[in-house]
């Protein structure tokens, strides 16, 4: 059968159509993989987005794992999942955990970057049987368990958790990710699920020279889903479990609960701008040269010297929100404090100047030295890292 030399020419743009795509598939994952490199690079800090999906497939516990590899430190923001605002991909208002349920993890990435004000160009999605299977497989994780746990779920199957500092088989751990008591908040229980994954990375950590190596890989691969390619999943990883969990901060968002179109919904305070001042100092912490950032919390005092009422009660729930433990609210000696002040009782430059420029206070002193020179005007505190001294200068958010 001869062939035209019409169809010779169209099999020859085919063809030529064919090498170009091929050309042009090759060039766009050669491009793609350089750009996910350029974003694990080892000198920049990295951000990941980890899902725990409880049995049915929702969000279980949502967290946001910030690291910088050179100094191993690492920041993990836990997201509630009743977390509500007005989400574009949604339209209308919700809980944040209803788009992961609606629209999936792309999406749920996207509204999450939103509301932290930065780019996640990861995610890590773990089942709640994956989860067990990897938790067998570490040899467990070590969690703290207050008091010992008695509880039955809705569907009759009764929960039993020892106390103290325990290692955890993956049964365990899955009781302790999904009893809840009758006194929790889902703010409480996001706090405490948060804490899996903290454990979870020392696991990793411990376990790295023989979990992480490409042959062994392939097993830890197919128990997660990620938005990488298997060695680039395993890059990821390597650097993850090469952060000392002793060095890896843990906050919750915060914020006023109401009850919004029938749904208890955690609103962050002052419409969620504090959630992205909150990533930026977290940033700014594991960019710190020095590297003094530990594993422990500051506590703090905070002084009312102001007439505004509540403004130091309301000023501990601004600062809860961004890690610290605040010990004591009261009023100052004087109520006509003009400069606000951050009293550094512990020698610690660093973390009082962190501390100050959360609120955009610099008036930052020693606890050697009074505000107004007069030793009883501002009794130091003996239990607190740091004591905050409200003024008039002080709007509730920043000092000006």
């Amino acid at each position: 059968m001869r062939i035209s030399r019409e169809q010779k020419g169209t099999g020859f743009l085919l063809l030529v159509l064919g090498v170009i795509v091929v050309f042009s598939s090759a060039v766009a994952i050669s491009l793609w993989s350089d750009a996910t490199a350029d974003l694990l690079k080892e000198d920049q800090v990295t951000r990941v987005l980890f899902v725990m999906e409880s049995e049915d497939g929702s969000a279980l516990s949502t967290n946001v794992f910030m690291y910088y590899s050179p100094l191993r430190k690492g920041v993990i923001i836990n997201i509630p999942g009743n977390t509500g605002a007005i989400y574009k991909s949604l339209n209308r208002v919700d809980r944040i955990d209803q788009i992961y349920a609606e629209k999936g993890v792309d999406t749920y990435k996207s509204e999450i970057e939103k509301m932290c004000g930065v780019t996640i160009p990861f995610y890590v999605v773990i089942g709640l049987d994956n989860l067990t299977e990897m938790t067998d497989i570490l040899g467990g994780l070590k969690m703290l368990v207050p008091e010992p746990v008695d509880a039955v779920s809705p569907e009759g199957e009764r929960w039993l958790l020892p106390s103290g500092s325990v290692l955890l088989d993956g049964e365990k751990i899955a009781a302790y990710m999904m009893y809840v008591l009758e006194n929790e908040t889902e703010s409480d229980v996001a706090g405490r699920r948060l804490s899996v994954l903290v454990s979870f990375m020392e696991a990793l950590n411990q376990n790295s020279g023989g979990m992480l190596t490409k042959k062994n890989f392939k097993f830890l691969r197919s128990k997660i889903g990620c938005n990488l390619d298997e060695e680039m999943t395993r890059k990821l990883f390597q650097q993850m479990a090469a952060v000392d969990a002793d060095r890896i901060l843990s906050q919750t968002i915060t914020g006023v609960n109401r009850l919004v179109d029938g749904k208890l919904l955690l609103l962050p305070f002052y419409d969620g701008e504090l959630v992205k001042d909150v990533v930026k100092q977290a940033t700014n912490l594991l960019l710190a040269e020095n590297g003094t950032m530990t594993g422990r919390v500051y506590v703090l005092e905070i002084k009312n010297g102001t007439t505004v009422t509540g403004l130091a009660h309301n000023t501990a729930a601004l600062l809860r929100s961004a890690g610290y433990d605040v010990l004591t609210t009261l009023n100052a000696d004087r109520n006509d404090v003009e400069k606000t002040a951050i009293i550094n009782h512990i020698g610690n430059a660093e973390a009082a100047k962190n501390l100050g420029d959360f609120i955009h206070c610099k008036n930052i002193i020693e606890e050697t030295v009074n505000l107004d020179r007069s030793a009883d005007s501002f009794e130091s505190g003996a239990d607190v890292d740091f004591t905050i001294v409200l003024g008039r200068d002080f709007d509730g958010r920043y000092v000006h």
